[in-house]
This record gives C-alpha cells, sequence and structure tokens, in this order.
C-alpha cells in the first residue's frame, strides 16, 4: 500500500491526502454538485480523484475498520463505520433528515430522471407539521444551524442565500440521503418522534391541570 503511495508525484500525494481527508470530514464525495454560479451540475474534482485511488483510500481504511463504498448509481463515494466519530446532530437537524429522505423518496417514486430532487425549507417545515415531530417552531438561528450541518454532509444544498431564509427558500436534496436511512426506518422513527412529542404534550397538559 505504502508502495503505491511513493509511486505518486508529490502534487498527486497531496490530492490523495486532502480528499482522505475530506472524506473523514463529511463522509460523503459526490459526483455531480450544483454550483450556484452556473446554476448548473458540475463535476466535482474530489470524486475524480478518489475514484481514481479507489483501491488505496479503501484499503487504507480498512485497517482502522472503517469501510469505502461506491454507489455508481448515485454518484456517490462514502464511509461506514462504528470507529467513525461525527458530529452530534441537533434535534432539528434530525428530524429534517427524516423529513428529506420521506420528499426524495415520494419524488423519485414519480419516474424521477434524475438522482437529485427539489424541494423548498416551506415544504420541509410544512411536512414536520403534518407529522406533528414539533412542539415548538424552530428559531431562524436553529433553522439556519440545521441547514448548515447538512449541506457539509452533502445531505442537501441551498440553491438561495441562507442569510434569507423563509419559506420560498430552495433546497436540493442529494442521493447521500439514500445511504443515511433506509425507507423502512425512515417510518419507523417518524412515528417514534411523533409518539414522543405527544407524550410530552400530554405530560405537560397534566401538570397545567394540577397548578
Amino acid at each position: 500500500m505504502i508502495e503505491y503511495y511513493e509511486t505518486l508525484s508529490q502534487e498527486e500525494q497531496q490530492q490523495l491526502t486532502e480528499t482522505i481527508q475530506l472524506l473523514l470530514r463529511q463522509t460523503f464525495i459526490l459526483e455531480r454538485k450544483f454550483d450556484r454560479k452556473s446554476s448548473r451540475f458540475q463535476n466535482n474534482r474530489e470524486f475524480r480523484i478518489c475514484n481514481k485511488h479507489l483501491e488505496f483510500i479503501r484499503e487504507y481504511f480498512s485497517i482502522s475498520g472503517i469501510y469505502l463504498h461506491e454507489n455508481s448509481q448515485m454518484g456517490v463515494i462514502y464511509i461506514q463505520g462504528e470507529n467513525l466519530l461525527g458530529d452530534k446532530l441537533p434535534k432539528l437537524a434530525t428530524l429534517y433528515i427524516l423529513i428529506l429522505k420521506i420528499i426524495y423518496e415520494e419524488q423519485m417514486a414519480s419516474v424521477s430522471t434524475s438522482v437529485n430532487v427539489y424541494t423548498t425549507l416551506g415544504e420541509i417545515n410544512e411536512r414536520l407539521g403534518s407529522y406533528r415531530l414539533l412542539k415548538n417552531k424552530p428559531s431562524v438561528t436553529e433553522i439556519r444551524k440545521a441547514i448548515t450541518i447538512l449541506k457539509r454532509y452533502q445531505i442537501i444544498d441551498p440553491l438561495d442565500v441562507l442569510e434569507e431564509l423563509d419559506g420560498k427558500t430552495r433546497m436540493i436534496i442529494y442521493p447521500c440521503i439514500n445511504v443515511v436511512l433506509l425507507g423502512d426506518d425512515v417510518r419507523a422513527l417518524v412515528e417514534s418522534f411523533a409518539e414522543n412529542v405527544e407524550e410530552t404534550e400530554g405530560e405537560e397538559e397534566d401538570d397545567e391541570s394540577e397548578i
């Protein structure tokens, strides 16, 4: 494995190192990402580098119990493993992932020709309300933090400026959402979250009646 690395030029070694660090930082690397300046999808340089050195990177990660996967249909390379230490997601970001998965599956079921799906912040929050997953309306700061985290992990990409968040803010849902959650898992989690919210509301009603 070291022999392969040493045969690379200094520039290629640096690119490989940066790509490994990127995978550890964001878990997923997409083949194509949306470029806001050109308003179109463009090939991702990091994906090309990762794909070129795929077997080396796979061996490198396997030593520490981390597994590298490539899904050519979705256009994503990602890592999985019990030893990975990711960010602890705030509750709102977790709930957004659940709703994004539902929206993604619904749109893909409608014979979509793209692996990417579009939605709006308004639709996401409306779904949260319809599933009774939130007791209180989140603040703009909480929403912005949740979106920033999901953007970092290549789950979504806002098409509009985050400083101007409103219900019309458009989002791209990347196919990485399929790797984060399976369809059956998300439905079970939605039901579980909804039950917890209802139990909390019931406890509060009991408390208020005793005052």
